[in-house]
């Protein structure tokens, strides 16, 4: 078996091509085993311990450790290629520079994948969505491969990579047009965070792009928003500097949301009420208090006119449209899904072909979307159904059932 195994040596020997080839393969061979039983058991079993910390979980999801174990097989690679015999320096020289180009360009990557570990632990704090590091994340992570690009060619040209860097001086009028879009969103985003304009969960409007929902990420180059329709627009950075849009945030945290609307009043349905109507309204437990003052202050009112009080067209007389407007008032008040300690206004607004606006402005007890559409139909189903009582009717354009019950008194006149 000896004399066999020194026999092939021999053989080897005299034929140095053959025998640097077996070499290369056997090196190429321990660099895969190596390769392999660095990723199945040493990466693996890594994974498998750290799996239950979150930021476990983070480094296996981000690849940091897996890339790292790419070095290996590069090192083996680079020492041993200078023991093969009868390999050209110039071929030694090269797969080496390529080896260390490798090396330096999984190192950046790693580098790269620690950063959005580091991102994705942020976003567990429950303060995160106040303060994003997305974007600053990508900026190191911008600068780790323009370094690692640097020291890539450079071992790849086995050159010092401060020749490179004294070149890019000249450059970089040139890097500044080339980056400019990077840098106006750099600048965009720390403004947002340092001025906290925006944050995660924010519903913003801005109708110039067609957005209007939440806010789902903030990055360096863009801000995603979940619209209500459940489409994604993508807007610049630097648009949330430029340009004007609505923050709904302080709605949220003021804890109330407005209602504004109005009723449109039939101007032909207004009058003074009669005494008939007055003592109707007065079974109105909201209008006790208010009739009341009213009635006393237009008694010493009208006493003060004297003689001229006796004719009705110079007193003063509760009108069926001020009266609502008190009982609106009070139903506000008395309203528990309401916020009480907000502004609650009812005003006439200027008359105009469709009637006389009556305006309610208040603010409700919550936020949430459908509970706050839920009280505002639920106010108005009430004060539409209840504004009879007052003697008043709503406008409303007159539709074809309505010249279709003209059409028998038209032919018969």
């Amino acid at each position: 078996m000896t004399e066999d195994w020194n026999g092939v040596l021999a053989w080897l020997q005299g034929h140095r091509e053959v025998f640097s080839l077996v070499c290369v393969t056997l090196l190429l061979l321990g660099a895969w085993i190596a390769n392999w039983v660095v990723k199945h058991i040493l990466v693996r079993g890594l994974h498998k311990i750290l799996r239950s910390a979150t930021v476990g979980q983070a480094i296996a999801r981000n690849r940091v450790v897996a890339r790292l174990s790419n070095i290996v097989p590069a090192l083996i690679i680079s020492v041993g290629i200078a023991w093969i015999p009868e390999l050209p320096e110039a071929v030694v020289t090269v797969v080496r520079n390529v080896a260390h180009g490798f090396i330096v360009l999984t190192i950046g990557l790693a580098i790269a994948g620690a950063l959005d570990v580091i991102n994705d632990v942020w976003q567990q704090r429950p303060d995160a969505h106040r303060k994003p590091i997305k974007g600053y994340v990508q900026v190191v992570k911008l600068v780790i491969y323009i370094l690692a690009a640097i020291l890539v060619v450079a071992t790849l040209m086995d050159r010092s990579p401060v020749i490179l860097l004294s070149g890019i001086g000249a450059m970089a009028a040139v890097l500044m047009l080339i980056f400019q879009d990077t840098l106006l969103s750099l600048v965009a985003s720390v403004q947002i965070s340092s001025n906290d304009i925006i944050r995660v969960g924010d519903w913003v409007e801005m109708p110039q792009l067609n957005a209007d929902g939440d806010v789902i990420d903030i990055a360096l180059h863009t801000v995603k928003v979940q619209n209500w329709d459940k489409t994604i627009t993508t807007i610049p950075t630097k648009r949330f500097i430029t340009d004007s849009f609505k923050n709904w945030r302080g709605m949220f945290e003021s804890g109330g949301r407005r209602i504004k609307r109005s009723i449109f009043i039939d101007q032909n349905s207004i009058h003074f009420l009669t005494p008939e109507e007055l003592e109707h309204l007065q079974e109105f437990s909201l209008l006790d208090d208010y009739l009341k003052k009213k009635q006393d202050e237009l008694e010493e009112w009208n006493k003060a006119l004297g003689e001229k009080g006796k004719q009705p067209i110079n007193t003063r007389r509760v009108t069926n449209i001020g009266t609502f407007r008190a009982y609106v008032e009070q139903y506000l008040k008395h309203n528990p899904r309401l916020h009480q300690g907000m502004t609650m206004v009812v005003r006439q607004q200027n008359l105009s072909a469709e009637g006389i606006p009556l305006e309610i402005w208040c603010f409700t007890n919550t936020t949430a979307w459908v509970q706050y559409e839920a009280i505002q139909s639920d106010l108005f189903d009430h004060l539409l159904a209840i504004l009879p009582e007052f003697g008043l009717r709503v406008f409303q354009n007159p539709s074809g059932a309505d010249f279709q019950a003209l059409r028998p008194i038209v032919q018969n006149a």
